[in-house]
Formats: C-alpha cells, sequence, structure tokens
C-alpha cells in the first residue's frame, strides 16, 4: 500500500472504483456511496471525469465497519466512523473505549441474570426434595412475601423504590395494598439471591432488566447462555475493527 504523497496531502494510490470497492467488501454500490455520504469513509476523490476515485484505506475502513457494525449496531458504528476522523485523539479514543466497556456491561448482567436462575432453581430443587418451601400460589401480600424470603417487608419496599420490583395496587377498605402477583414473586426470589450472593443495586437492577427483556422465552437459561455467546462474537468482532480505528485516529492526528 503506498504512502502518503509528500505534496498532495492525500493517498497516491486512489485508482479504485466504487463497483471495485463493492466488490472487494461486499457491499453493493449504492451501499458503498451511501456510507461515503454518510462519513463511515473519508470522502472520495473526485477525478477529472467526475467518477469517484478510492483507496486502498477506503477498502480497509470499509470492512472494519462492517465488524463494528456487527459488534454494536450500525447506528453508533456509523457515528462511530465519523467522529474518530475528526474528534480529538483522546476523545476518539474514549469513544472506542466506551464501546469496549459497553460490551463488558451487557456481559456482566446477562452473567448475573443467568446466576440468579441458577441459584432460583437450586433453591426450588432444595424446597421441592425438604418439602419446605413456602406454598405456590397465585399472589402475596408483602408480608407474606418477605416471610417466605426471609426478608423484612421494608426491604421490598426498598427494592420497589429501587426498581427492582414492580408489586400490584390493589384498593383495600384503608386505601390500597401490594399484591405481589407470580411474575413478582419470581423477580423477588431472583433479587432476593443477587443480593445474598453479594451483587450492588446497580447490578441487580441490570440483571432484572436483563431477565424481562427475556419475556416470553421458554428457556431462558439457554437464551442467556446463547445472549453469553453472543456478546463474545460482538467483542472479537469489535477487536478485528479496534486496530483499524487506531488507525484512522492516528491519521487524522497527523493531518491535523
Amino acid at each position: 500500500m503506498e504512502g502518503w504523497g509528500p505534496m498532495e496531502g492525500r493517498r497516491t494510490d486512489e485508482r479504485l472504483g466504487t463497483a471495485d470497492v463493492a466488490a472487494a467488501t461486499g457491499y453493493s454500490v449504492q451501499q458503498v456511496r451511501d456510507l461515503e455520504a454518510r462519513g463511515v469513509i473519508a470522502p472520495a476523490h473526485r477525478a477529472a471525469n467526475g467518477y469517484r476515485r478510492f483507496s486502498a484505506l477506503h477498502v480497509r475502513d470499509l470492512s472494519a465497519y462492517r465488524d463494528l457494525a456487527a459488534a454494536v449496531g450500525p447506528v453508533p458504528a456509523r457515528r462511530t466512523m465519523r467522529v474518530i476522523r475528526t474528534a480529538p485523539r483522546d476523545e476518539a479514543a474514549a469513544l472506542v473505549g466506551s464501546l469496549h466497556a459497553g460490551l463488558v456491561r451487557e456481559r456482566e448482567e446477562a452473567l448475573a441474570a443467568r446466576d440468579a436462575l441458577l441459584a432460583i432453581r437450586a433453591e426450588a430443587g432444595s424446597e421441592a426434595a425438604s418439602e419446605a418451601g413456602p406454598p405456590e400460589r397465585d399472589a402475596m401480600t408483602i408480608t407474606e412475601l418477605s416471610g417466605a424470603l426471609g426478608v423484612r417487608a421494608s426491604t421490598l419496599r426498598f427494592w420497589e423504590r429501587s426498581g427492582l420490583l414492580a408489586p400490584e395496587r390493589v384498593a383495600t377498605r384503608a386505601g390500597s395494598a401490594r399484591r405481589y402477583p407470580l411474575g413478582a414473586i419470581r423477580e423477588a426470589r431472583i433479587v432476593a439471591a443477587l443480593r445474598s450472593a453479594g451483587y450492588r443495586i446497580p447490578d441487580v437492577r441490570r440483571a432484572v432488566a436483563a431477565l424481562r427483556g427475556l419475556h416470553g422465552a421458554e428457556e431462558p437459561l439457554d437464551a442467556l447462555e446463547a445472549r453469553v455467546g453472543a456478546i463474545a462474537e460482538r467483542t472479537l468482532a469489535l477487536l478485528r475493527a479496534g486496530t483499524v480505528l487506531g488507525a484512522i485516529i492516528g491519521e487524522g492526528t497527523r493531518r491535523g
């Protein structure tokens, strides 16, 4: 690959047409044009006849964009490719770092949710073996649930204020009372399991959110295992893109 021209301030190997770039990257000709217009790749040089002329760096950057989009999604990927070309070096590097941190958080959430389900499964097995568990019912009051979980009613109210539980409200002569249907009971048991395992409130909140996102899944554990595997693949894609992202940041610094 040729280097920077000493006088022109641009690449000296701009010989590829739009169709060449499309063939090399797997994108269509129109997609290449659209991605250039969106700032995913640097503007192509225009020849005297008005045709676009791309370099090998455009092919490199589009290949990196494909991995980046697989890792974090097309919209964040497009924004990242635009920003790192113009932002100060520290801001561009921090943006790329935040993408890695986001995947780490997603993995931690999935693992916490998986651990919670495993804890509930183990607890259910223990209760079945001892026949000492709380009776099955469609709903519980706050007093019944606190007794079943071995926590104070005030703890359940705190979890509710923290966004970990969402009991129903039913009318009573005194006003209203909390009612915990089966879904809320399940979430309360998960929260209790995670808290007893040392998870902090923000971590529990993310785990509960992840489990709520699995609503309707027949096999939540399988779904969580699949999610952990998918996050690993996305992380690898981000790592593949990372070398090129670092190069783009460096090239912007040299041009600045």
